[in-house]
């Protein structure tokens, strides 16, 4: 059984307009990050190694709160990326992999 303890959302980043990222655009994102970090809502982030975009994956209880998150970061509300949110529902033993095991 799945609980909201068990649910991430990911929002996967693709450059939409690359010529609109700049230093200063980046060190906007990475304070947005920064912010969900400090308020315990980024579990993980990180660019993709072929430059094209990267995932930030966030502990929300919903799709409309994680779609929030990710339009508030300045690297979509400027247009430079898009997005994409998937909801992510987390097997492991605790919760005895999605009780299958």
């Amino acid at each position: 059984m799945i609980g909201d303890e068990d649910v991430r959302y990911v929002i996967l980043l693709s450059h939409a307009r690359p010529e609109l990222i700049t230093e200063q655009l980046v060190r906007a994102h990475v304070a947005h990050l920064q912010e969900l970090e400090a308020k315990g809502l980024l579990e993980l982030c990180g660019p993709f190694p072929d430059d094209r975009g990267g995932m930030v994956i966030v502990r929300v209880s919903n799709a409309e709160d994680a779609r929030a998150l990710a339009e508030a970061d300045p690297f979509v509300s400027s247009g430079a990326e898009s997005y994409q949110l998937r909801r992510w529902e987390l097997s492991h033993a605790g919760n005895g992999h999605m009780g299958m095991a």
